[in-house]
């Protein structure tokens, strides 16, 4: 969190920590200087709030995505695999 705020000075600056929420900028709201709630625009809460795919779905939107800019993920992870055939062994 880029700005935090006790529940006492948030209610005298509301409409100023409203204003930087709506720019982008998110908010957690303290009592006694711990954390108890976060303000957030409602695009970022949209966006939180937005049902999560399943693994396979946000895979194959992440590999076109990926096509889109021109990146080849096989060439990104060929050289993570180890090709040798391992140790020798005997009986």
């Amino acid at each position: 969190m880029k700005y935090r705020y006790s529940i006492s000075e948030a209610k005298n600056r509301l409409t100023s920590i409203i204003h930087g929420v709506e720019a982008g900028d998110s908010a957690q709201l303290t009592r006694h200087g711990k954390p108890v709630a976060v303000l957030l625009s409602l695009n970022e809460y949209k966006s939180l709030k937005q049902k999560n795919k399943n693994f396979w779905k946000s895979l194959i939107s992440f590999r076109l995505s990926m096509d889109k800019d021109g990146n080849d993920l096989d060439d990104c992870f060929d050289h993570l695999r180890d090709t040798s055939t391992g140790r020798g062994f005997e009986f």
